[in-house]
């Protein structure tokens, strides 16, 4: 059915969607809150299926019940963890996500250019191309922005969510200078079954896009779409390497760090010689000893701007 809509201040003459799921995190805010995002809504499609999550793992479950009542688009609004949940539950459907950024942490939608603006993210799920984006999947489990093992895990486990949401990277930097400690583990790592690492390390990353953890643009050349992901492998040890390394990634010179090498690939197989945390899209989950990772090219679509850098 056609009908002449209002999103956000200009008017645009669409065909109205069908059916809509959103899936929120409650605790989550951005503009007008949940309310204006239904009203924003309510007039654009047909049947608005609607679901509020307290925690972020509980997303994928209620994903899954919208698919099997027809939704044709989801709105995921939250940060990067319920993004995830949701990605990982809609990997390989073909149904289109939208995302409205209500975290404290939004790298998945900042790298693809939606803006923390409610009125303008509701525009660009309903009208927005969609795009097929890749995924990378690490022990089982899909994630959009990155991946890693080590220094990162630890320091993902041991931010603190008060100061990561007044201070953003800095945060981030600063909670890992505290935790410097975490040693060296040998690490050997097979790229697309070729050897490429073998030797200490204090951090493995994957990455799907360039801007990380933090906000910090580790990998220049990365693009979601591009059928690869991005490996970086650091051997910096205590305070002064850690802050010399973080300082150029900050500044968007990561290839330039005497600690760091970047590399990229498909398929990735990681052993280490103890137990490390490891994290994906700002989560941190259990120690592990070996890591597969993979790229899921296509994977996901996405409402997106016009263009994607």
């Amino acid at each position: 059915m056609s009908a002449s809509t209002v999103v956000g201040d200009e008017p645009a003459t669409a065909v109205r969607m069908g059916t809509v799921a959103v899936v929120a995190h409650r605790k989550k805010t951005l503009g007008g809150g949940l309310d204006e995002l239904r009203a924003e809504l309510a007039g654009a499609v047909e049947q608005l299926i609607w679901y509020e999550v307290p925690k972020s793992r509980k997303a994928p479950k209620k994903v899954r019940k919208a698919l099997r009542k027809g939704a044709e688009l989801i709105f995921v609004w939250g940060g990067d963890g319920m993004v995830q949940r949701c990605a990982d539950a809609l990997a390989g459907s073909g149904t289109p996500m939208a995302i409205v950024p209500a975290g404290t942490a939004n790298l998945f939608a900042a790298n693809l250019g939606i803006p923390e603006d409610l009125r303008e993210a509701v525009r660009i799920g309903l009208h927005g191309p969609r795009r097929t984006l890749d995924l990378g999947r690490i022990n089982g489990e899909h994630f959009a922005v990155m991946a890693g093992a080590g220094f990162d895990g630890d320091l993902i486990r041991e931010a603190d969510r008060d100061l990561k949401g007044r201070f953003g990277r800095l945060a981030y930097m600063w909670t890992g200078l505290r935790h410097v400690r975490g040693e060296l583990v040998h690490t050997r790592i097979t790229v697309d079954g070729a050897d490429w690492f073998d030797g200490d390390a204090s951090c493995v990353l994957f990455g799907n896009v360039g801007t990380i953890t933090g906000g910090i643009p580790a990998f220049d050349d990365a693009r979601p779409d591009d059928g690869c992901l991005e490996i970086g492998v650091s051997t910096a040890d205590g305070a002064v390497d850690w802050a010399r390394t973080l300082g150029r990634m900050a500044a968007g010179r990561s290839e330039e760090s005497p600690f760091l090498r970047i590399t990229r690939g498909r398929k990735i197989k990681v052993r280490l010689a103890a137990p490390r945390t490891y994290e994906l899209d700002g989560g941190a989950r259990g120690e592990i000893t070996r890591l597969k990772v993979r790229v899921v090219s296509g994977a996901l679509t996405v409402c997106c701007p016009e263009a994607i850098s």
